[in-house]
């Protein structure tokens, strides 16, 4: 599966390599960090659960994290969109799949749009549990798996954060508004994906 995947993605154009071991995974993103730039960190529990946030305040970087304690709307805004324009953008993926695509759903646009065009250099990590066969059972998993879990981690009161799967509801609060399939490296992109054989994140 794993093998499977790394090459699907370096058919359609990406960076990827793959990780047994988290220490040399943050190593090879750092290497990609240079001093006194810009690190825009995406919505992404598995980017903050490795051990690498640690190892980028101790480097000279702005740190673009709009899930720092204590920002109020306005700045959580103003990071977002700072984020569209970084020298790097860390985030993870809800799918990827054995095709080699990329597949998201976001709330606010703002993770996916980042990814997308933007930053001078994208970095997507991701465990294996990130892992489908598809399309459509990348979509599924973000119904069943990704979103049910971040609403409930969220506390936010959506039906799916009750049940563990998607209602298609039409809640004020509803987190999946947003889908993009990167099917290939978009035209012109620094995008590197990094896979761990273990499982990350949401």
């Amino acid at each position: 599966m794993m093998a499977r995947t790394v090459a699907a993605l370096a058919r359609n154009g990406f960076d990827v390599r793959s990780y047994t071991d988290r220490k040399e995974l943050i190593a090879q993103v750092m290497k990609n960090i240079g001093q006194n730039v810009s690190v825009g960190i995406g919505g992404s529990v598995t980017v903050r659960s490795i051990g690498l946030m640690e190892d980028l305040t101790k480097r000279s970087v702005r740190l673009l994290d709009h899930w720092k304690e204590g920002l109020t709307k306005k700045e959580i805004d103003i990071i977002r969109l700072q984020q569209l324009t970084c020298d790097v953008f860390l985030s993870s993926a809800n799918a990827i799949t054995e095709h080699g695509e990329i597949v998201n759903t976001d709330g606010f646009g703002n993770r996916v749009s980042a990814m997308i065009f933007g930053p001078k250099k994208v970095i997507i990590i991701a465990g294996y549990n990130k892992i489908v066969p598809d399309i459509p059972a990348a979509l599924d998993r973000i119904k069943r798996v990704a979103a049910p879990m971040n609403a409930k981690r969220l506390d936010l009161p959506l039906p799916c954060a009750e049940s563990g799967h998607c209602h298609d509801c039409t809640a004020e609060e509803r987190i999946c508004r947003v889908t993009s399939i990167m099917q290939r490296r978009p035209i012109g992109a620094d995008m590197s994906i990094f896979l761990m054989n273990e499982e990350l994140g949401l």
